[in-house]
């Protein structure tokens, strides 16, 4: 980006470079991740990813879905680019939709410590049934630990009509 210096973009390689790598086997070690420059406020930042590709361990059928990733940043927030990357890496991963999204949220927790974040897959039907994991996380000891319950509790309370997706 221009009129940004390297100190303000952190640690951000990939946004920007036409020679674009995508990598086809899990790999957390391409997310990005860049300073917030607003830590005097609270705020969410949503990514839906409506391509999201996986296959079944026990299989090998792939598996589809619309991932809703949001977070309420620390320090750090994801680069976007990166974050495409690394998703586009489960094409070839084999795990349950479940572990999918778990490891999904431990990988984002551990590259920017967020105060607050929750990952949600919708997968579409496969079998004659739909399977939508959803996991959330509070930083320990803190308000954003009590939210974390109290959504997680309040979860789905309301869903959405489910059209066949």
């Amino acid at each position: 980006m221009q009129g940004r210096s390297n100190e303000e973009m952190g640690n951000v390689s990939l946004l920007g470079n036409q020679g674009t790598n995508y990598l086809d086997n899990y790999a957390p070690e391409i997310l990005e991740s860049f300073p917030n420059k607003h830590l005097d406020n609270d705020y969410f930042v949503k990514f839906n990813c409506p391509e999201f590709t996986s296959l079944c361990p026990m299989t090998g059928q792939p598996d589809f879905a619309t991932i809703y990733i949001s977070y309420v940043p620390g320090e750090k927030m994801v680069e976007s680019k990166s974050l495409k990357l690394y998703l586009f890496s489960f094409r070839n991963h084999g795990d349950f939709h479940e572990d999918c999204m778990n490891i999904i949220m431990k990988d984002l927790i551990k590259l920017m410590e967020p105060k607050y974040i929750e990952v949600w897959g919708k997968f579409t039907p496969r079998g004659g049934i739909s399977i939508d994991p959803y996991c959330n996380y509070g930083q320990p000891g803190t308000k954003w630990d009590d939210m974390a319950w109290e959504r997680l509790k309040n979860h789905d309370l309301y869903p959405e009509k489910v059209d066949n997706r």
